[in-house]
């Protein structure tokens, strides 16, 4: 499915009531009892160029609504409108066939989480790497491992470690190999699945600006899945607060981190290291546990831990309306709440 009126000039990715549940079966005979909302009507979209930060608490459906714009999980419901090359055309990815989806394939890649269950131990990195190439029929033999010699050198290796495997690698240089194998085909837009939430202090600011130097060089547009907002404060454009399935605040990074407009946000950013000894942190602990996506709460989904919460809260669900200047915000009382960020180094 296309069209040519479904982005506006500049954005490449545009996200609308993306949802995915997962069924839950029991007894004997499997029968589904009830569903998984791991995300639930998900907005969101990316210009062309930009890094988006996708941050929340573990198990608030970040990778799964990553893996779903990029479908390798099918999506329950929604649109995912991409501006496409290969395709020559704006396509709803759900909706596409599967040889257009193989097209679509080298311009949506993917930099997975665990540098180490990621990579296949029995194929050297030259296979690892080339792999794309040979599967879409873009090299081969001599050529191909010219192509993969530059990649390895883009990345910060050798063109002489395409002849090693990946268990002689440390884990920052296997996160270089999975950067270079997401490279191979010259994509568009690149998933970033928590690509240094693995990896050492000092190893994650060399490939944090490794990424970055590698989107000013390939012209790469990220979705940059973290929970860790030290990080993503440093490489984000803008970032998307994500709690329970849901997008509850959108904005520039300064302005999210210095004038949050959700309670869930700000209760994020207290918990932000400051780099200042004699700095009193004044975190806020939120009460209970975060409830669960088979029966999430109604209305605001954050209201049993809020502290501003009132009665409307727990009835209607508040929309993702923007407050001026790309700020949005789903909370029925944005603007009158009194909420403190945390300074922008």
């Amino acid at each position: 499915m296309t069209t040519t009126q479904a982005l506006d000039e500049g954005i490449l990715l545009q996200v609308k009531g993306l949802v995915k549940y997962f069924p839950v079966k029991k007894g004997v005979f499997r029968r589904t009892v009830g569903w998984v909302k791991a995300v639930d009507n998900v907005d969101m979209f990316i210009p062309q160029g930009e890094t988006l930060g996708l941050v929340g608490e573990s198990g608030c459906g970040k990778t799964t609504c990553s893996r779903t714009i990029l479908r390798l999980i099918e999506p329950t419901a929604g649109e995912v409108w991409f501006r496409s090359k290969a395709l020559d055309a704006i396509v709803n990815v759900p909706q596409i066939n599967r040889r257009q989806l193989k097209l679509l394939r080298r311009e949506m890649q993917i930099i997975f989480q665990d540098p180490y269950s990621s990579l296949n131990p029995r194929m050297t990195v030259g296979a690892i790497v080339g792999e794309p190439l040979l599967v879409h029929r873009v090299a081969r033999g001599q050529e191909m491992r010219n192509r993969v010699a530059e990649l390895l050198e883009a990345v910060g290796l050798k063109p002489e470690h395409m002849r090693r495997y990946p268990h002689e690698f440390s884990g920052g240089q296997r996160q270089r190999i999975g950067i270079a194998r997401a490279l191979a085909l010259d994509p568009q837009l690149v998933v970033c699945d928590e690509p240094v939430s693995a990896l050492d202090v000092s190893i994650q600011a060399q490939v944090l600006n490794l990424l970055e130097d590698l989107q000013d060089k390939f012209g790469l547009t990220y979705l940059f899945v973290a929970h860790d907002l030290s990080v993503v404060k440093h490489i984000s454009d803008r970032v998307a607060v994500m709690y329970l399935g849901v997008i509850v605040e959108l904005a520039p990074t300064e302005t999210l981190f210095t004038h949050p407009l959700q309670p869930y946000t700000e209760a994020l950013l207290s918990a932000v290291p400051v780099p200042n000894p004699d700095y009193e942190a004044d975190r806020i602990l939120l009460q209970g546990d975060v409830p669960s996506p088979v029966n999430p709460p109604s209305g605001c989904r954050f209201h049993p831990r809020c502290s501003y919460a009132k009665e409307i809260c727990s009835q209607e669900i508040p929309p993702l309306v923007d407050y001026g200047d790309k700020h949005y915000a789903a909370c029925h009382f944005a603007n009158s709440l009194s909420l403190r960020g945390v300074k922008v180094a």
